[in-house]
């Protein structure tokens, strides 16, 4: 198969050269053919690692990633590879594993890049397990072993200097974001999970109103977040007179840093590496492309770990954002062509009604077009992931992801203000995210208390949500390519590939 895979790709390098078309169909080509055999690869295992039995073992472990956790739980989570083992099951190192760790009272979590030292119950992770289970998660990851029911026994090697500040930078920043906020303490949840993707440190009626609600991505380090982030600090540095290019590396590294310190989940840095690209190209004067963009960055993802493909998360937040870009943003610019109102009136003769109007149809328009994009995207992806089919939530989103960004504004601006030992501002920013909080909570108290609001769903068949999300995917590239004419179907092609797959491919209740 590696074979086939550079055949095709030296085909798709000769075609470019020569001008043909065909480098393109080339490309894909060979980008199939190459993560397959990438697949094959990497799911093929020593034989000790496939008849490892379920038992009691002692490891030593090399922490790779720690989950976030929070205040109230004594747990720890995370990946990491096997330095030492028990040899009564062979030789386990090098393998992966995800580890669920009880810690003693009063004992600190691990930290990332150390080595520890723990007991607990290790089962093989299925090799073909089912897509939408925790192993499936897990197979996603490239982790061959779980060990669960875990005792952390002790540490044998600190972690990195630079790990340990970035673990201490966390504490600090989880501190600062309930300044003020004391008296509100689910306000306070709600508002470190949106911002530091502390999702455990939620209540369990908290997690199930933004899951029903359509809204659990605000607690996700995603693009939203990362893309909010980038623009106050490119607003600020603008304010301060920074030049183009020490603004765009002091940008990317804050950035980092915000990534780093939150966890680096898979969606994070797949934010970060898009919105570097837009950031280098910006600094190197040349014309921002969002969807190319938007393929470097998959590209990087996919060249650094092809296993990602096969992640909800990868599917989720790359589709979302093409289908945003490729359907979302020429919808919106479509639809304020035909609602632009007063246009057989000169511009000159208006009064303050008119553009009071003119400008919400500038701004409603977009956010229409985007909205449209991610609910279909949403639609399809929340009964293949979730379970839920949320159409009261959909809409609430067109309402929730401005309020959510105005939260992430303003806790980027607390944040800065500790760093400056303005306390007082850090507090008067904490309190307008707790009143924006307030909003967001209420609104999707009176979504999901509307008859039908969400509804339990799934696929007939484990097929139709990744058919129904590539159909969706490709319509839209075939539109955008098109120009999306009204010859070619217009823009209704990528709704009726969702309304077939939600009719016809889901069971509902």
């Amino acid at each position: 198969m590696w074979g086939a895979a550079l055949a095709t790709a030296g085909a798709s390098l000769w075609a470019s050269l020569g001008g043909s078309r065909l480098w393109g169909p080339s490309l894909l080509s060979a980008m199939i053919l190459g993560g397959c055999a990438s697949y094959r690869l990497s799911t093929r295992q020593p034989a000790a690692w496939e008849h490892v039995p379920k038992r009691s073992v002692r490891l030593s472990l090399r922490l790779d990633r720690v989950a976030p956790g929070s205040e109230t739980t004594r747990k720890a989570s995370g990946t990491a590879t096997i330095a030492t083992g028990d040899g009564s099951l062979g030789d386990l190192r090098g393998a992966r594993i995800y580890f669920s760790l009880w810690l003693r009272r009063g004992q600190p979590a691990p930290v990332g890049t150390s080595t520890m030292e723990a007991v607990g119950v290790i089962t093989r992770v299925p090799l073909h397990p089912a897509p939408d289970s925790f192993d499936g998660y897990l197979h996603g990851l490239g982790v061959s072993l779980f060990l669960s029911r875990g005792r952390l026994l002790g540490v044998l090697d600190a972690a990195t200097p630079y790990r340990r500040w970035c673990e201490m930078l966390a504490k600090r920043m989880n501190e600062q974001l309930g300044d003020g906020l004391v008296r509100r303490p689910p306000l306070v949840a709600v508002y470190r999970a949106m911002m530091l993707g502390r999702r455990r440190g939620l209540g369990r009626d908290q997690a199930r109103l933004f899951l029903h609600g359509g809204a659990m991505h605000l607690f996700a380090i995603n693009g939203l977040h990362i893309g909010v982030v980038a623009l106050s600090m490119n607003a600020l540095l603008a304010l301060l007179r920074c030049p183009r290019r020490c603004a765009g590396v002091l940008v990317l590294a804050v950035l980092w840093i915000d990534v780093d310190t939150t966890g680096a989940t898979p969606s994070a840095l797949r934010a970060f590496l898009m919105v570097a690209a837009a950031e280098a190209a910006w600094m190197l004067r040349r014309p921002v492309n969002p969807l190319a963009a938007v393929t470097t960055s998959a590209l990087l993802v996919l060249v650094e770990d092809p296993m990602a493909f096969f992640s909800a998360s990868f599917q989720m937040s790359y589709s979302v954002v093409a289908v945003i870009f490729l359907l979302g943003l020429p919808l919106g610019s479509r639809i304020l062509g035909w609602a632009a109102p007063f246009r057989d009136l000169p511009e000159a003769s208006w009064r303050l009604r008119h553009h009071a109007l003119a400008a919400a149809t500038r701004h409603l328009a977009p956010a229409l077009g985007v909205g449209a994009a991610a609910a279909l995207v949403s639609g399809i992806s929340g009964v293949e992931y979730f379970g839920i089919f949320a159409p009261v939530g959909i809409l609430a989103n067109l309402v929730l992801a401005p309020v959510a960004s105005l939260v992430i504004v303003a806790g980027f601006a607390s944040l800065v203000s500790g760093a400056a030992l303005a306390f007082t501002a850090t507090r008067l920013f904490n309190h307008a995210a707790g009143l924006l909080l307030g909003v967001i909570c209420a609104l999707l108290q009176f979504a999901t208390s509307v008859p039908g609001a969400w509804i339990p769903a799934h696929y007939r068949a484990s097929w139709t949500g990744p058919v129904a999300l590539a159909a969706l995917v490709g319509s839209c590239l075939a539109g955008y390519a098109g120009g999306w004419r009204m010859a070619r179907g217009g823009f209704w092609p990528p709704f009726v590939i969702a309304a077939t797959a939600l009719a016809c491919g889901a069971r509902f209740g």
